[in-house]
């Protein structure tokens, strides 16, 4: 599977316009090849103030997302989760906001990060090139 690592705030001024879009490629494209992985954090201008649980109900009942939703984590500095610690090793870019995205291929290699500032529209041919590499790939071995 290909997977886009999102670093989500329910309360930042990307959240709407990149739920929005997450959720979309996620139908697009979305669940056998493709998810959106969302790990909320509160890090940033402590724009996720509530608990997992709210913060899941929000994105679900908002946007509704069905991409999976992580617990609260910390994505940069020294209380990164490991996880994150790969990302920001695998690309020399650590977050710096909400927002983040790091597009992972079904290998676990980190293919490319974007900050918070580059639309999911301007991501997607990225995503797009690797879901179609791994149907091309599963069609060629039936």
């Amino acid at each position: 599977q290909v997977s886009l690592v999102v670093n989500v705030a329910s309360e930042c001024g990307y959240t709407d316009s990149h739920y929005k879009a997450l959720q979309q490629l996620q139908r697009d494209l979305g669940p056998y090849h493709f998810n959106v992985l969302a790990f909320p954090c509160n890090q940033f201008g402590q724009q996720e103030p509530d608990t997992n649980k709210e913060i899941e109900s929000f994105a679900r009942k908002t946007y509704g997302a069905s991409f999976p939703m992580f617990s609260k984590i910390t994505v940069s500095g020294a209380g990164a989760i490991p996880a994150f610690k790969y990302l920001i090793d695998s690309t020399g870019e650590e977050p710096t906001w909400n927002f983040w995205k790091y597009l992972v291929d079904p290998n676990g290699k980190v293919v490319k990060a974007w900050d918070s500032t580059v639309s999911v529209e301007e991501i997607r041919p990225y995503v797009t090139e690797l879901v179609r590499k791994i149907i091309l790939k599963k069609k060629d071995e039936l």
